[in-house]
């Protein structure tokens, strides 16, 4: 199985800044996409930033400037740097990622995966 395990959510001042990980594990092959989500009580999860299956960097507009999501191939670990955060930021905050693993019979198949969420809250 591939897991996704997610930490660095906590609570924060406006203005502040947290860093969220995500640490990849499990029997992974290839990442197609990886990114972090986010989802208030009562609305729908949506995106914050991700590396995208086409290569390419996206980021919710609300968080553009803000946020900085990166990567460490070597350690499996996908980050989010949160800056100047704001009331509006508070969220549960998911990593998701999607790709090809190694199948328990061998050969491949594609997963998709979430991880458990962590919590930030922006206090004002």
């Amino acid at each position: 199985q591939v897991q996704l395990v997610e930490s660095g959510g906590g609570v924060v001042q406006a203005g502040g800044s947290l860093r969220l990980s995500c640490e990849v594990s499990g029997r992974v092959l290839s990442i197609n996409a990886i990114g972090w989500y986010r989802q208030v009580p009562g609305k729908m999860r949506e995106l914050v930033a991700e590396f995208s299956s086409s290569g390419r960097t996206n980021y919710a507009d609300s968080v553009k400037g803000r946020f900085t999501i990166s990567r460490d191939n070597a350690k499996n670990m996908v980050y989010l740097q949160m800056n100047n955060l704001k009331d509006e930021d508070t969220a549960v905050y998911y990593c998701s990622a999607d790709g090809v693993m190694r199948g328990t019979l061998g050969g491949s198949r594609s997963f998709e995966v979430w991880g458990q969420g962590t919590l930030v809250t922006v206090s004002t």
